[in-house]
């Protein structure tokens, strides 16, 4: 069968599964990891802490990692996460599909707590928390040996990486939400799962801190040799900067930024003038999640994160379909004609100095843009991205891609916000105007003469630069921004059924925790008030940024 009569079967199937997004029957948090996960590297790795560490970490890039018996194509592990938020944010435009497997990230038909979407992002983090809490059971925690003190803050650390991804969408942010609900706590200590009720914003994030802190001592003389899936000292001291950004404690935030970057430097305007993203090796990149031909082939390569986010894999959901995610014009207006990053994006006229000298097929340069392949290829619409290239070259359907989890240029942004607002608004320009100066865009000036307006100039940095990479809502969380997509009377780019503007204190916001979960731990109660977000609704709100 080709593979666009397939994707058509998916998309008939979607139709009577609210786009694929109707589903109650997936395990609840932590039912579905067993041993297996980790018995299958015994083999080639002699310890068995140290194999079930690399369980721990390949977890976060397994195809069918949330719902294994339903083969499901929006199932691959943590870009899965990233993907669906931004979609919930106003940066990432895609089509109101059958074919789009995240329709219900874009219209917030994903707070429905029976659906599958928001099942798989609470899952993934519960499950791979349970790994972390499966090694740290088996060590003494008064152990002296080093090895062992190794495995232990690297398991916190994964922990505290978890609980980051959970915290900022259960509850609003910490400083005006610290005593309300945010996610049940686990660790390797709790026994009670069945009446284990939400710990609150600030218990979650006291133990993000606790794990983290004792990471980073226990990791003092770790070298991880250049492995860049594991974490070592100065990626645990980059989680704990955006556990500070994330509880406004800025010159923690700062500090450890600063801490964490050390030796790392960004992409330069050259790298960024051709599709990249996509190869761990990568010098700017800090931890990432490795993927190989042999991890996305064996379910095929469309549970794969460049198959919906990318617009260079062949026979994709993006390419063969033309479900390419674009960025929003509001945003993309704001950035310079200068700037190497508008080149990120197609323009209106399909134009983009980054194809200059790719080829796909019979097609080179700007002539891609345009190029059809049947099953294969459909002609890219305004404001494609082509920020994310491909591994095995542009047009392959090998969707080995690395997935970037942290990088320095995150690290430089947090640094200069942590510097901003706390008083040092001077170091914080500085900063910010070295960096976008030097790598991104020349004429580059930051014009910001006031706290708050720094810090706006920095989110829109942050929105540009980390577009794709999973940050927007944890972002529009943590500044109590509204989500804006569209102004007035001008719908931009998107579809009807998700231009809509939402409120900064809106309860539908809040991702609620899923029925299954729900079934099995007795003492939850969700999330609740609010309603689906109505076309057209809040025209006139303003973010700061897109104004």
């Amino acid at each position: 069968m080709k593979l666009y009569s397939k994707l058509f079967l998916v998309a008939m199937g979607c139709a009577t599964l609210n786009s694929c997004s109707d589903m109650d029957d997936i395990n609840g948090e932590g039912f579905r990891v067993t041993s297996e996960q980790i018995e299958n590297t015994n083999e080639l790795i002699p310890s068995r802490v140290e194999s079930s560490l690399v369980g721990m970490y390949h977890y976060m890039g397994t195809q069918y990692a949330g719902a294994p018996t339903s083969g499901r194509d929006d199932d691959f592990g943590y870009p899965t996460a990233c993907i669906s938020q931004d979609l919930n944010g106003a940066d990432m435009v895609c089509d109101n599909s059958g074919y789009n497997w995240f329709t219900v990230s874009s219209d917030y038909s994903d707070r429905n707590e029976t659906y599958a979407n928001p099942q798989l992002r609470y899952s993934y983090f519960y499950n791979q928390l349970k790994l972390a809490n499966d090694i740290l059971s088996s060590i003494d925690p008064n152990t002296e040996d080093d090895k062992l003190k190794q495995y232990i803050g690297e398991a916190k650390a994964v922990r505290a990486f978890d609980y980051l991804c959970l915290a900022p969408y259960y509850q609003f942010n910490y400083q005006s939400s610290k005593d309300q609900p945010c996610v049940p706590l686990i660790t390797e200590t709790t026994t009670d799962f069945n009446n284990n009720p939400r710990a609150t914003v600030e218990q979650v994030y006291t133990q993000i801190m606790n794990d983290l802190n004792d990471a980073i001592s226990k990791l003092e003389n770790y070298d991880r040799k250049g492995d860049k899936t594991r974490i070592d000292k100065q990626v645990a001291y980059g989680l704990r900067a955006r556990a500070n950004l994330y509880m406004g404690n800025w010159a923690e935030a700062a500090s450890d930024a600063a801490e964490a970057m050390k030796g790392y430097t960004p992409y330069s305007r050259e790298e960024v003038s051709k599709p990249a993203f996509y190869n761990m090796d990568d010098h700017n990149w800090m931890w990432g999640i490795s993927i190989t031909a042999n991890d996305v082939t064996q379910n095929g390569g469309n549970p794969s994160w460049p198959s919906h986010l990318g617009s260079f894999s062949g026979s994709s959901y993006a390419a063969a379909v033309g479900v390419y995610k674009r960025i929003n014009t509001l945003l993309y207006d704001e950035i310079p004609a200068t700037d190497i990053r508008k080149q990120w994006w197609v323009d209106k006229d399909l134009h983009s100095d980054l194809l200059n000298g790719l080829t796909w097929g019979e097609a080179s340069g700007q002539d891609i843009a345009t190029y059809t392949i049947t099953d294969v290829k459909t002609a890219f619409v305004p404001y494609t991205n082509v920020k994310f290239g491909m591994k095995s070259g542009i047009g392959s359907a090998t969707n080995d891609c690395d997935w970037c989890i942290m990088r320095v240029e995150e690290m430089l942004l947090i640094e200069a916000e942590g510097l901003a607002m706390s008083n040092q608004e001077g170091q914080a320009k500085t900063k910010l105007e070295n960096f976008v100066k030097t790598y991104r865009d020349p004429s580059y000036t930051c014009t910001a003469s006031t706290k708050e307006a720094l810090q706006n100039e920095i989110w829109k940095q942050r929105r540009i630069e980390l577009w794709g990479e999973g940050f927007a809502m944890a972002d529009i969380m943590r500044l109590n921004k509204p989500v804006v997509r569209f102004h007035g009377t001008d719908k931009g780019n998107w579809p009807d059924a998700f231009c809509f503007n939402i409120e900064a204190n809106d309860p539908y916001l809040l991702m609620r925790i899923p029925q299954k979960e729900s079934n099995n731990n007795a003492s939850i109660v969700n999330n609740a008030g609010g309603s689906q977000p109505a076309s057209l609704q809040n025209p006139n709100l303003k973010d700061g940024v897109t104004d």
